[in-house]
């Protein structure tokens, strides 16, 4: 699964290159402070990270990705403990996330869209946060555990 990550790492490199190293390490710590459940830092960092993405449609899919965990962050926060379903990635936005399985094999919705966001954060966060690269590749096992969930689901062996 490591392969993997790396693979959509480079993949979606070109599409966010222009995020800035300040916004990246905005991103990263809203991935950090989701997966330590810090739920209200979580909210405060998706919101201060949305607020310096361009709203040009070139990075729909990170706008939504940051919406997604932010929403999340909230319910969490508010001791609803289900993934949000009122968020989901379009199609057009689903070209830049990891785990696009078949409808058919997908169990829970709303925790896949969760999922994908948290790794679009992580790889956007690995191509452009240059002052959180060590503490990324420290939590990558968290990011691979996430992708290994999906493995059959994916089809790989």
């Amino acid at each position: 699964m490591e392969r993997f990550l790396h693979d959509y790492i480079e993949r979606i490199k070109p599409e966010f290159k222009n995020i800035s190293n300040k916004t990246s390490h905005e991103i990263a710590s809203a991935f950090f402070s989701f997966k330590f459940g810090l739920y209200q830092n979580t909210i405060e960092e998706c919101r201060l990270a949305l607020s310096q993405i361009p709203r040009d449609g070139t990075y729909g899919a990170l706008i939504k990705a940051l919406q997604i965990v932010q929403l999340n962050a909230e319910d969490l926060e508010n001791g609803q403990v289900t993934a949000d379903t009122r968020f989901s990635f379009s199609d057009t936005e689903r070209l830049f996330v990891a785990i696009n399985p078949p409808q058919e094999k997908i169990e829970d919705p709303a925790s896949l869209e969760l999922n994908n966001a948290l790794l679009l954060l992580y790889a956007v966060s690995k191509n452009n946060s240059i002052d959180d690269e060590q503490a990324l590749d420290e939590h990558q096992k968290f990011v691979i555990k996430i992708l290994t969930s999906y493995k059959s689901a994916l089809g790989i062996v």
